[in-house]
């Protein structure tokens, strides 16, 4: 049963506050800054208001995470800290003789009040108002990147997962019959994957060869686990606890798997819209969005500043509608051309390769000039044919039997002739030097705020993490433009 929202509670002690927290304290700024019933007024409907024990209240227990995000500790760290740090007392409205929560109720928090609310937006909306109303946001322009943030869980590869199946199959044959470590086949040590399954077949064999030992029930699980993993090695496949993660790429030769936070945030360093995705996702498609939602948040955007990625046709198209200015690079290989949507690959400017639908990077590109047709030219990108055999998209996309899969684009578009020339005035020059800021928001993200790796599995509470990030870097920023 939900209470009535609660406040610092009369007690003989509280005068120590004013003894012991400064009025320059982050956190009684932040308390005087902001009014948090709003995340009352938000999870209202999630409790039962005449049912049960009382709850904790939601913006006590909102503020607990947000002190993890400030400080980035643990839910046993912020739980013992808030024990004796009487600014942690104050921030989440205690007394200062009031005992503290238990650290696993922040867990069932995360997991059913603050499911299915979208914090990431809400929060973000929250400071932009309050940066507005205050003056703070005075500029019309949004810079936009994107940062990556690194999975709680490690991925392993198809040759690393054989190896702990069969390490699994004979560990479990060894329980019953030790001695028959002298009939096992020689392990392979190399990088191969082709000689890693040939190994695995041989183990398989010369255990299905001794039915007493083949045909004990724990043995024969581990065996069928090792076969049917073997089977599923042709695409090359990654294995992860987290399964909404995703191998992104840095640079044509580096990548990361985890996902990806696109970012929008004024001239002044306010952060004005987000969008969490899955690693291997494009920067410039997320564009529309953190437009849209930026000016749902009370942003006037007359201009748009970025890297290459976000100089794509559709997004010139979109912001030549509103009248709003690209400070990006045109790349000539970042138009998707006149092929349907479903057609499209995806532009990664980091590697300057197209990403498929499917995920897949192409492995080659090459230039081309192309006869009889004016001045258009274009750049062809070629792909892994091995991993096309096996995608469960190559319909309509690979033919089989083909040896080459390739993705070309080329520049023909008024737009892009116009972008061309914008990018040698002046207003370009001058804007496009803002573009730093954004880079610096990412690093104080990851460095001070723990973004670099995710704290649990899965897009949903990629997303509460990155909101509750966020929402910290924003209110830091306010307070001090203020």
């Amino acid at each position: 049963m939900l209470v009535q929202q609660q406040k610092i509670q009369f007690s003989s002690y509280s005068d120590l506050y004013d003894l012991i927290v400064p009025k320059e304290n982050l956190l009684r700024k932040i308390n005087d800054l902001i009014d948090f019933s709003f995340i009352y007024d938000e999870l209202l409907n999630k409790y039962c208001l005449n049912n049960g024990r009382n709850a904790e209240s939601p913006v006590k227990m909102f503020k607990y995470l947000l002190l993890k995000s400030i400080y980035s500790v643990s839910d046993v760290d912020v739980v013992e800290r808030s024990r004796y740090d009487m600014s942690f007392k104050y921030f989440l409205d205690m007394a200062p003789e009031d005992d503290v929560i238990n650290p696993s109720s922040l867990t069932k928090f995360r997991k059913l009040r603050l499911k299915d609310t979208d914090l990431l937006n809400l929060l973000i909306g929250k400071t932009v108002t309050i940066a507005i109303d205050k003056g703070i946001i005075k500029s019309r322009s949004i810079i936009v990147d994107a940062t990556h943030t690194l999975s709680r869980s490690n991925p392993f590869s198809s040759i690393e997962v054989l190896r702990e199946r069969s390490r699994l199959v004979r560990k479990t044959v060894y329980q019953f019959d030790e001695n028959f470590k002298s009939k096992m086949p020689v392990k392979n040590t190399e990088n191969d994957l082709n000689k890693e399954l040939a190994y695995c077949r041989e183990l398989e064999k010369c255990i299905e060869d001794e039915p007493s030992i083949s045909e004990i029930p724990a043995v024969k699980e581990k065996l069928n686990l090792l076969r049917e993993t073997a089977e599923d090695t042709d695409e090359q496949l990654t294995f992860s606890k987290d399964t909404d993660a995703k191998i992104g790429h840095k640079s044509a030769d580096s990548s990361f798997f985890g996902y990806k936070t696109h970012l929008a945030m004024s001239e002044e360093r306010i952060i004005t819209a987000a969008v969490v995705t899955s690693g291997e996702k494009g920067d410039g498609p997320e564009l529309p969005k953190l437009l849209q939602m930026s000016q749902d948040n009370g942003m006037e955007v007359e201009t748009i500043i970025g890297d290459s990625a976000y100089s794509g046709k559709e997004n010139l198209k979109i912001a030549s509608e509103q009248d709003i200015k690209i400070v990006a690079k045109l790349n000539p290989s970042i138009t998707q051309g006149c092929r349907k949507e479903k057609d499209q690959f995806d532009y990664n400017k980091d590697a300057d390769r197209f990403v498929c639908p499917a995920g897949h990077l192409a492995i080659r590109k090459a230039h081309q000039n192309r006869k009889n047709v004016g001045k258009n030219q274009a750049d062809v990108y070629y792909f892994d044919v091995e991993k096309c055999k096996v995608c469960p998209l190559r319909e309509g996309c690979y033919k089989d039997g083909a040896k080459s899969k390739t993705y070309s684009v080329s520049i023909k578009s008024e737009l892009h002739q116009e972008q061309m020339a914008f990018q040698e005035s002046d207003y370009y020059k001058e804007k496009s030097k803002h573009r730093y800021k954004i880079e610096a928001k990412n690093s104080e993200l990851k460095n001070v705020h723990g973004y670099k790796r995710a704290t649990s599995y899965g897009i949903e509470n990629m997303q509460m993490q990155g909101a509750l990030a966020i929402f910290a870097v924003n209110l830091k920023r306010i307070l001090k433009l203020i």
